[in-house]
């Protein structure tokens, strides 16, 4: 059997060992729904900030104090102005009221009442009126302003717009929008990012438990140093895939019952390079993301020989990965640039930010170079990571790497 044969058997089953040592546990089941017990607690907290979001809108009004005649115009524009917008997203209901003696007085006495919160309050005459708004009403007072000039429009008109005959027809690009691929460059960034948050900080702690019953000494002794951090890298990979799969294929099934406009708003989400191949470097650089950032991971959470410091080591480890992400997101949003350069190149990003690309720019070559580059520094790390735990924490300094031993005869 050849060197790199007997290396490679031996890491796989460093790899399988970890593999079943992980998943074929009772804790395994938790880690796996972990997901659905996030989502139950946000699903919580966000029905409730929905109820006072929901109430908070029920008593926001905008108001409007105007002759009755002009009052009844002003209902009728808000109706066909109401139309443009999507469930949710229009102003406040409109509100008319007659006007007093001193209508600026009963406009500042509308922002007092314990009945209803305005947003803003009309008043004056339709062809120069006076808008008073309050804190986060801007938007609401420019919706009245435009509401002012079609109800103008309208009574210039005898009473009522003339009614016009619209033709819509809609298009299908042949190609994804610009916006479109910007926003598949983001979701596969933050994609990556979230995966890579979830699941590769579980690598920091694998040795410690074996540092402290001495069996990685057991392990070195009888395997290269190098072929036991590769092949525990692989072993919680594998676990990764695994979670990945579950979640992905359930999340496949959820995807089918969206609505006919959520739907089409994924389906204008067209990387530059293709769909299908899209997907396939997706797989690929999260496959990276994790092997290189859980190789660093593995190779500064091996020096930690109790629970305390793993979890010392998790604040800067998650700073890391945000950091990445946040680099990441700034050179998608900005291709060609010397931002969009550094991320690319820079090993731990890298992979977040060759997803991105690949959603804003077809061409296929940079990505081999990438994927390579980043095959690189996983074994960089690894091989650092492996001999600052044989002189650190092995004690022997003086041992040779694997690949200069000499031959068993």
């Amino acid at each position: 059997m050849t060197r790199f044969r007997r290396t490679l058997r031996q890491t796989f089953t460093i790899a399988r060992r970890d593999f079943t040592a992980t998943v074929f546990t009772p804790i395994f089941l938790l880690f796996l729904f972990a997901p659905l017990i996030m989502g139950a607690f946000g699903a919580v907290g966000g029905l409730g900030a929905a109820s006072v979001t929901d109430g908070a809108q029920d008593k926001a009004q905008i108001i409007a104090i105007l002759p009755a005649a002009e009052s009844r115009m002003m209902a009728e524009a808000d109706t066909q102005l109401r139309g443009i917008f999507r469930p949710g997203e229009g102003p406040p209901d409109l509100t008319t009221q007659p006007a007093s003696a001193d209508p600026a007085a009963q406009a500042r006495n509308a922002f007092d009442r314990n009945d209803i919160d305005a947003a803003a309050v009309l008043y004056g005459p339709l062809a120069a009126p006076q808008i008073l708004y309050g804190p986060r009403g801007d938007r609401a007072a420019g919706y009245l302003a435009t509401l002012a000039q079609t109800t103008l429009a309208a009574q210039q008109a005898g009473g009522t717009l003339p009614p016009i005959d619209v033709t819509k027809t809609r298009i299908t690009r042949s190609r994804g929008s610009v916006g479109g691929q910007h926003q598949s460059a983001f979701f596969a960034v933050f994609g990556i990012f979230f995966l890579t948050l979830f699941l590769s900080g579980q690598v920091v702690g694998t040795m410690a438990e074996e540092r402290n019953n001495k069996v990685i000494e057991v392990l070195a002794a009888a395997v290269p140093l190098e072929s036991v951090f590769f092949g525990k890298l692989i072993g919680m990979f594998g676990v990764a895939v695994l979670f990945v799969a579950f979640w992905g294929t359930v999340v496949g099934q959820v995807t089918t019952l969206l609505p006919a406009g959520a739907a089409a708003a994924i389906g204008d989400l067209r990387p530059a390079v293709g769909g299908p191949m899209f997907a396939l470097l997706f797989a690929g650089y999260f496959t990276m993301a994790y092997l290189l950032l859980g190789s660093v991971f593995l190779g500064v959470g091996a020096q930690a020989s109790t629970m305390r410091e793993i979890q010392m080591l998790s604040l800067p480890i998650t700073i890391l990965q945000v950091a990445m992400f946040g680099l990441s997101s700034a050179a998608v949003s900005r291709p060609g640039t010397w931002i969009a350069t550094l991320a690319e190149l820079f090993p731990l990003s890298s992979p977040f930010a060759m997803a991105g690309h690949a959603a804003n720019a077809p061409e296929l070559w940079p990505h081999v170079a990438a994927l390579a580059w980043q095959a690189l520094w996983v074994t960089i790390f690894i091989v650092v990571g492996a001999r600052l735990f044989r002189r650190g924490v092995l004690q022997s300094g003086s041992a040779r790497p694997f690949w200069r031993r000499a031959k068993p005869h």
